[in-house]
């Protein structure tokens, strides 16, 4: 790669970390990126350089989210790790999947992120008017941690996205504290599929570590941006980038 294709990614390395921390969807830029700048990447290698960024960004989320919003970690902690084992399973299936139908797999994530997106731009805006009960509670994040670990090893685009809206609309969990939430399941689905790309040398460790340092400077950034405003307008430039890549991606594939 050139040395503009390395600032591209970098780039959106950053912008992804920021957009993870605050709605979720950091793999929306990065992936995507990665088959725009690298055309000739295989799946396996383009998902594990993601990971090895986004363990930071998420790590990094984690860790911001943790100081302002309480969490229950007793519930959250089991889960991670359900999540990183069926994300392990995920990226082991990768493989299987015909690299052909695997771009056109990622723009419907992208385009069904986006329609789900425009048609309910309140989701986490409001409180439950009744809480979920601890079963309900502890067994939607159960299910949630296994199924969107499994697909985030599996593909990943979108994932943070996932969670934030099960635990929204599922438990009726304000935004904020469905994004914290979702922060330490989707850290411990990257740690899992990490690992395994990483076992069989499907990660480029010199350019996903120069993307972990973006992405982690951009997922400190859009935490506190979280914390501080919520966010309405980030949904805005979430959907823009994800038309956007749909568009350059289809233009890629099939013109």
């Amino acid at each position: 790669m050139q040395i503009g294709d390395w600032a591209v990614l970098l780039t959106a390395a950053t912008a992804a970390g920021w957009v993870d921390a605050v709605v979720g969807g950091g793999g929306l830029i990065i992936l995507p990126t990665l088959f725009l700048v690298a055309p000739t990447i295989t799946p396996q290698t383009a998902l594990g350089t993601n990971k090895l960024a986004a363990v930071a960004g998420t790590g990094a989320s984690v860790v911001t989210f943790a100081r302002k919003v309480p969490l229950r970690w007793r519930v959250l902690l089991p889960a991670a790790v359900i999540a990183a084992i069926t994300a392990a399973i995920g990226a082991a299936a990768v493989s299987l999947i015909d690299r052909e139908l695997f771009i056109p797999i990622v723009m419907v994530v992208l385009v069904a992120v986006a329609v789900f997106v425009t048609l309910r731009p309140s989701i986490g805006v409001t409180l439950a008017t009744h809480p979920p009960t601890r079963r309900k509670f502890i067994l939607t994040i159960a299910l949630a941690a296994g199924l969107v670990g499994l697909y985030d090893g599996l593909l990943g685009p979108g994932t943070g996205t996932f969670l934030i809206i099960t635990f929204a609309t599922l438990l009726g969990t304000e935004f904020v504290r469905a994004a914290a939430m979702a922060k330490v399941i989707n850290c411990g689905s990257n740690v899992g599929a990490l690992i395994f790309f990483g076992a069989t040398g499907n990660i480029l460790w010199a350019l996903g570590a120069a993307m972990a340092v973006g992405n982690v400077a951009g997922a400190i950034v859009g935490s506190h941006m979280a914390l501080r405003n919520g966010a309405k307008f980030v949904r805005v430039v979430l959907l823009v980038v994800v038309v956007g890549m749909v568009i350059r991606l289809g233009w890629q594939h099939f013109g």
